[in-house]
């Protein structure tokens, strides 16, 4: 009963709050599922599942509401796709702790920008080769780097797209995009959810569809694109955070 108290509470909140920035919270479900008794193989699977599922849900808001660049987000995936795979594959041969100690002060640098960095205030328009272009070399970055650091790449792209000159909130649609692909393929690559009980596992997919479009509705709504770049940046320092004291 607690685990199904307390994690229904959270799955809800903070499904709806990372939803907001196109993130999954994933990296905050796996501890909590683990101190609450869940073994950790089964508490990463579920949570790569609750992540695919409450974007998935996010992605559609996002869709109908015009927030998705698909000349970016399309190329994202295929670069992200390609190249995970091979960052996966070399993360044996580099030290994961200097990485992953590389990729928080990263975090440090995007959050701040997110917070302080004001952009010019006109922006050439870019044609569509010029936007692939840019998806291609966002998705192909954080697609190796997820792959060699086992981190989500999503925490990539959404500073890379902001950056880009893409306003805040089309940056997190299309981040939701990308962010169910490649939480899809990390289950699969786990798949370790069988001996879950269903009903846990169902409840909890269903608080994170409901968070999702709840927090997808109010950053349509009720948020400003400067706004959502506060949130984001906040964000990305508790990302931060948490992987600073997990290397300690």
């Amino acid at each position: 009963m607690v685990l199904l108290v307390v994690g229904g509470a959270t799955v809800l909140v903070f499904s709806g709050v990372m939803a907001m920035a196109g993130l999954g919270a994933a990296f905050l479900f796996v501890p909590l599922f683990y101190y609450l008794g869940v073994p950790l193989g089964q508490a990463s699977s579920a949570a790569l599942l609750l992540n695919a599922v409450s974007l998935s849900a996010a992605t559609v808001s996002y869709a109908r509401g015009r927030l998705i660049d698909w000349r970016a987000g399309i190329p994202i995936l295929v670069a992200a796709v390609v190249l995970a795979p091979i960052g996966a594959a070399l993360s044996a041969a580099v030290d994961r702790t200097v990485l992953l100690t590389l990729f928080v002060a990263f975090l440090v640098f995007a959050g701040a920008m997110m917070l302080f960095y004001r952009p010019p205030a006109e922006r050439r328009e870019r044609g569509p080769a010029a936007e692939a272009g840019v998806g291609l070399g966002v998705g192909g970055l954080a697609g190796f780097l997820g792959g060699l650091l086992g981190v989500g790449g999503g925490n990539i792209i959404l500073p890379g797209l902001t950056w880009s000159g893409l306003d805040a909130k089309t940056a997190a649609g299309t981040t939701a995009l990308a962010v169910v692909f490649s939480s899809l393929s990390g289950f699969l690559g786990h798949a370790a959810v069988g001996s879950l009980d269903p009903v846990f596992l169902g409840t909890m997919a269903v608080l994170a569809a409901v968070g999702s479009l709840v927090g997808s509705h109010l950053m349509q709504t009720r948020l400003t694109s400067a706004q959502l770049k506060r949130l984001i940046g906040i964000l990305l320092w508790i990302i931060a955070a948490k992987m600073a004291l997990d290397l300690l």
